[in-house]
């Protein structure tokens, strides 16, 4: 069986603000499609993915800014440098306490690079003006077994 994750559906209060917000931090725009007042649909696409993000009006019943979402990066502080050229606000680079994604500490996130430079462990952050929020993930390598045949 083929499965590809294709879509990510973000929620936004404000369409033509995350529009400028996604164009400004280099997404690609695929679609702006207004169907009658009550319904227009978005949809942007990373540099380089192979999955894109939608949103707009009548599109979901989520809350704005409920979304999380990752972007993996060969180069954490080259993404984030991008990111900051195009007038995005990014966090400084760091990692986990516990390990990747584990928010089950006192104090989650610890400032700098992952000390052993491992793949997966160093991190950035920026969120678009409803508060979705985006983590940039360092994958230079991927892990053993981590691809499709």
């Amino acid at each position: 069986m083929n499965m590809k994750l294709e879509v990510v559906i973000v929620p936004v209060s404000d369409v033509d603000r995350a529009k400028a917000f996604y164009e400004k931090a280099g997404f690609r725009l695929d679609i702006d499609h207004a169907a009658d007042e009550n319904f227009r649909a978005l949809q942007f696409t990373p540099p380089r993915s192979g999955a894109s993000i939608i949103f707009g009006k009548g599109v979901t019943s989520a809350r704005p800014g409920a979304a999380e979402v990752v972007l993996a990066v060969d180069n954490v502080d080259a993404a984030r440098d991008e990111l900051i050229g195009r007038g995005v606000n990014v966090s400084e680079v760091f990692h986990y306490a516990g390990g990747p994604f584990n928010n089950s500490t006192e104090n989650v996130r610890v400032a700098g690079r992952d000390p052993e430079g491992r793949s997966y462990f160093s991190f950035a952050s920026f969120a678009d003006p409803d508060g979705n929020r985006w983590l940039l993930q360092e994958i230079p390598a991927r892990l053993p077994g981590r691809e499709w045949k």
